[in-house]
């Protein structure tokens, strides 16, 4: 849970959470097509995936209520897979 640091002291909303990730994802130098909070659940289920959690843990995790949900986020990876098919020392 988050609080205002001035008061009142409530809950911030979403919007606020989103515009800080965002403001803080611009001072890092990181450019991504839509900032926000998003980014960052979209990034920990990508790395989750990446370390080949079972698609069910994930989804459970954070909060999808059907496979469909979480299966979007395994989508392929083309730069992987030419790295797989290219071999060791071959370029394209």
């Amino acid at each position: 849970m988050f609080f205002r640091v001035l008061a009142p002291r409530t809950p911030i909303s979403n919007g606020a959470i989103s515009a800080t990730v965002a403001l803080y994802l611009r001072k890092a130098g990181v450019q991504v097509r839509r900032a926000g909070a998003h980014t960052l659940r979209h990034t920990c289920v990508q790395r989750l995936i990446d370390a080949e959690f079972p698609l069910k843990t994930i989804g459970d995790y954070v909060g999808h209520r059907s496979p469909q949900s979480t299966e979007i986020y395994s989508k392929v990876a083309i730069a992987a897979l030419r790295e797989v098919a290219m071999g060791d020392g071959e370029e394209l």
